[in-house]
């Protein structure tokens, strides 16, 4: 397997930010948690790449080593990040399902959004402080890819790092499991809950329950095939902190011609950055079209039309509909607010 073009993944991982971009805002507004850090999560790890893949393409300077430092972190962050936020939608619709996730009060709405952010932010930054206990030295550069991580593979990586996203797929899927079963077993008390709120409604929740489905069967094969395929390498022996932290500050630089002659590495590496515009295109491909991504898409037409004089309804350049957008944004906000939705691992 060869690898794509570089200039090919720098098109495609901007389109990812901008696609996570979009829908933000209305999402924030709305408190959905779990999906608000999905979409940061996805667009973070699209932007870092695609800055990568420009700044390192066809070199390996190691120009910028403090940057080099944050981006290595993220990266290891990212190998939970994005199942952990799977696993707070599905925690949020299993409380949907069992109508425990009615919030009242808004203390219990803070509590929800408190739980949300300790896994969804919580686990990855444990993540990235566990994984230091096996990194070999500072980061690597791969020439087009940008800096990479330096794990080394020995028997304490697998727990410490490579087991966890599994680990939480198979936590996600069994609320996952948990969820479809209530949501047959409670159908007509479902469809009253669903009635009795308008941001509410059943194409959401589906939708929402399809996402993490989708992610949870990306998560625990991809895992599972990467722990495997790590098991079969050559295998360092966990001597002591001091052995495995030996000259630690060095950076390992990587030309293409030397990982692209290597199918394994093209492999690992190609998955870990390709995976983050796929869960763009994805999550976009669920949220980005639906009712209340539309509506948005008018209000912003409806707004921008008006600041310029342009009359949306005649087609022809008036003085002002800054009324009718005032009171129409005022309206699409109070619907946000109003509604209750819930809110992969990489390779190395």
């Amino acid at each position: 397997m060869g690898a794509p073009p570089n200039e090919l993944y720098t098109a495609f991982s901007f389109i990812g930010f901008v696609l996570c971009a979009i829908p933000f805002y209305w999402h924030l507004e709305a408190w959905n948690t779990g999906t608000c850090m999905y979409m940061a999560w996805t667009g973070l790890g699209c932007l870092l790449q695609f800055v990568n893949s420009i700044v390192w393409n066809k070199n390996v300077i190691d120009k910028a080593p403090v940057y080099c430092d944050i981006a290595t972190r993220i990266q290891v962050g990212l190998n939970v990040a994005i199942p952990a936020c799977s696993l707070c939608i599905n925690r949020r619709l299993y409380k949907i399902a069992t109508v425990k996730a009615v919030m009242i009060t808004p203390a219990e709405k803070r509590r929800a959004v408190i739980t949300d952010l300790l896994i969804g932010i919580g686990i990855p930054i444990l993540q990235m402080a566990v994984q230091y206990v096996v990194e070999g030295h500072r980061y690597n550069i791969f020439e087009d890819f940008g800096p990479l991580h330096a794990t080394v593979i020995m028997i304490p990586s697998f727990p410490l790092f490579y087991a966890w996203p599994v680990a939480i797929g198979v936590i996600s899927l069994v609320y996952c499991i948990m969820t479809i079963y209530q949501f047959y077993k409670r159908g007509r008390q479902f469809k009253q809950i669903m009635s009795s709120n308008r941001g509410l409604n059943q194409s959401r929740y589906l939708r929402l329950m399809a996402l993490s489905l989708v992610e949870i069967l990306g998560t625990i094969p991809l895992g599972s095939w990467v722990i495997a395929h790590q098991s079969k390498l050559f295998m360092s022996k966990w001597l002591s902190w001091e052995d495995t932290h030996s000259n630690y500050s060095r950076v390992v630089q990587v030309p293409s011609v030397l990982w692209k002659a290597d199918h394994e590495i093209v492999v690992g590496l190609e998955t870990f950055r390709w995976s983050l515009p796929v869960c763009a295109f994805i999550f976009f491909g669920f949220f980005g079209f639906a009712d209340e991504a539309r509506k948005h898409y008018r209000l912003v037409y409806t707004s921008l039309a008006s600041r310029i004089g342009y009359s949306t309804s005649s087609g022809s350049f008036t003085g002002s509909s800054h009324a009718y957008v005032v009171q129409r944004a005022d309206s699409i906000r109070f619907r946000c607010l109003t509604s209750f939705t819930v809110p992969h691992p990489s390779l190395t």
